[in-house]
């Protein structure tokens, strides 16, 4: 039978587009399915010849053939969805060029859970797996599965496994150089917990950038706490009593920035003519709603998304990759901090 454009009586196969375009079965379906092994000009003619024969394929025969599923998983460990909705969004966008389905799944910080959200993704055939952490300090390996695993925001400790993370010391020396060309030369640094690697991460990159300039850290260390609001007015009573003369507070978090700026604004001072302020995450809902406006680093991560993403389908692809990936963070400049008043 004769192959024309719009023959309706039977439904196009996979065999008429490849004979109407002049190329074998295997180049056809590399060309539909985005392959990078195929030529510019043969994919056009593939898709040409699709588009022709309104070809539409069986998605559940081709995955069977292919053997995958065309879904992956992402397991979180981020009870509010702060950092894994825009990582999850950054890996949408990067699986929806490849029509690929992404299912959530939330472990909430819980490891018996997040090994039960792995076997029930396994279980439903999934091609690979994300897992995003609730907090940016190295976690334990997943181990050996029978998929590819990618792990965002917080790093495996197994060095042969692929991770994608943020850097929080570029985060810390990014608002430290902010400031120091704002003119600000009394600045102190009120952070989070502790045992979170990031706090003393972000803490190390603004002091190292403080320092080289000649400027001592006001009080002579940064004040660790909780990533609450609370601590941040507490701290900030802490860091004001003493230093009056105080000009900047870098902050860990924009929880932390928005205590800060209510103990400045109940103890008269203006921001940013007399104190600045610095946050960390750009989380929107806090920074947009602060008054002023709170400038603070954005961590990329859709970006840590879009990377983890492709890494798992470079890893489904069979070309695996290990060790970690560091995402640059960026500024994100607005009304709490500007130039000292005179």
């Amino acid at each position: 039978m004769q192959i024309t454009p719009g023959n309706s009586s039977k439904q196009a196969t996979l065999a008429d587009v490849a004979k109407l375009a002049g190329v074998s079965l295997a180049t056809a379906s590399k060309s539909l399915n985005g392959r990078q092994q195929v030529k510019a000009e043969t994919r056009e003619r593939v898709l040409s010849a699709a588009e022709q024969l309104r070809f539409s394929p069986n998605v559940l025969a081709r995955h069977l053939l292919s053997g995958r599923s065309g879904t992956i998983g992402l397991v979180t460990h981020d009870l509010e969805g702060r950092f894994s909705i825009p990582t999850l969004m950054g890996a949408e966008d990067a699986a929806g060029t490849g029509k690929t389905s992404v299912l959530l799944c939330d472990a909430r910080g819980d490891s018996l859970r997040e090994q039960y959200h792995v076997q029930a993704l396994l279980g439903r055939r999934v091609d690979g797996l994300i897992v995003v952490g609730a907090r940016p300090d190295p976690r334990p390996s997943l181990g050996r599965l029978p998929v590819p695993v990618v792990y965002a925001y917080a790093p495996s400790q197994d060095p042969t496994d692929m991770s994608v993370v943020t850097d929080n010391v570029l985060g810390g020396r990014l608002v430290a150089e902010h400031l120091l060309a704002c003119g600000r030369e009394r600045i102190a640094i009120i952070t989070g917990e502790a045992g979170y690697g990031a706090a003393h991460d972000r803490a190390d990159g603004a002091v190292e950038v403080l320092s080289a300039a000649g400027i001592d850290l006001l009080g002579g260390r940064a004040l660790y706490g909780s990533w609450t609001e609370e601590w941040g007015r507490t701290a900030a009573g802490l860091v004001v009593t003493p230093n009056p003369d105080v000009d900047a507070i870098i902050c860990g978090s924009d929880q932390i920035a928005r205590g800060v700026l209510d103990t400045l604004r109940e103890t008269g001072r203006h921001v940013p003519e007399d104190v600045a302020v610095t946050g960390h995450d750009n989380w929107e809902i806090l920074a947009l709603n602060a008054r002023p406006q709170l400038t603070s680093i954005d961590m990329n991560l859709e970006e840590v998304g879009r990377r983890a993403a492709a890494l798992l389908f470079d890893a489904i692809e069979g070309a695996p990759h290990s060790g970690t990936e560091v995402i640059p963070p960026r500024l994100v400049p607005r009304g709490s901090t500007g130039p000292r008043a005179s």
